[in-house]
């Protein structure tokens, strides 16, 4: 696919994405943790890649994503930046690397721009983290916040559940709107009722993300290993399968290492004279 009215030349940007949505136009965004996969969904025109903090689980396979920290992902980050020239890429601020004050989400997210090269930051959190984004915008820092299920308040939420039912979706769509104002680029919108998720996205200006939040919004996003089938199941509801990648490597392994123990590989044209 190709991002309609954005040069080939250059790299895209928040604004483009803007653009697209207040022409109607929705958008993809899938994560990335490394150059080589991420060359792979650049060439595909995916216009923004995330490198998630889900990287403790898929990356350094921790059971959720609390452990990670900001010098695990940093190499990840610039190792995406290097590998997609094109598509806006967007640094996940970690558990404990921003949460404490203004002063520490600046400092955090300036070492994401400056050592890593992201062109945006993303964060978790409603009215709490309103100052954090202010900060960050004033620095010149594009946010993306985070509502919903926000996986690292998962201890405070109970485990991985729908959030936005009842009476707490009013409050989601008063910090939907209060980071707008706040100066927020674009909203995720995590594990909400599909109606939620529409009606936040009917409400604000700034691009909704939705994962697990119906097509109402104006953007997807999807942990990449899910898409293709390469983490096990069982997978959330919202996640479809578009490949078997984890079948497809495996019998290709398995196949190579009974080749290397009969003798079969290497084979005289994989040698050198």
């Amino acid at each position: 696919m190709s991002f309609h009215g954005v040069p080939g030349n250059r790299r895209i940007t928040m604004r483009d994405l803007a653009e697209a949505t207040l022409r109607g136009e929705k958008w993809p965004m899938i994560t990335a943790y490394d150059a080589l996969t991420a060359r792979v969904f650049d060439d595909a025109g995916i216009p923004a890649i995330l490198v998630g903090d889900s990287a403790a689980m898929v990356v350094y396979g921790h059971d959720s994503t609390l452990p990670v920290t900001v010098d695990e992902l940093l190499p990840l980050v610039r190792a995406v930046v290097r590998g997609a020239p094109r598509a806006l890429v967007v640094a996940d601020l970690p558990f404990g690397s921003y949460q404490g004050s203004p002063a520490q989400a600046l400092e955090t997210a300036a070492r994401f721009m400056k050592e890593a090269g992201a062109q945006a930051v993303k964060l978790e959190g409603g009215a709490a983290m309103l100052p954090q984004v202010e900060a960050l915008v004033s620095a010149g820092i594009p946010v993306i916040g985070h509502l919903g299920l926000t996986p690292q308040s998962v201890n405070l939420l109970g485990g991985y559940r729908v959030q936005g039912r009842g009476e707490s979706g009013e409050l989601l769509l008063r910090d939907a709107k209060a980071m707008e104002a706040a100066g927020a680029a674009a909203i995720v919108l995590e594990v909400v009722p599909a109606d939620l998720a529409a009606r936040v996205s009917e409400v604000l200006t700034i691009p909704t993300i939705g994962i697990g939040a119906g097509s109402g919004t104006d953007a997807q996003v999807i942990v990449w290993q899910d898409l293709v089938g390469l983490t096990p199941d069982p997978a959330p509801k919202f996640v479809r399968r578009y490949a078997d990648v984890r079948t497809v490597i495996g019998d290709a392994v398995a196949q190579w290492g009974a080749d290397v123990a009969s003798g079969a590989y290497p084979a005289p044209e994989h040698a050198y004279a």
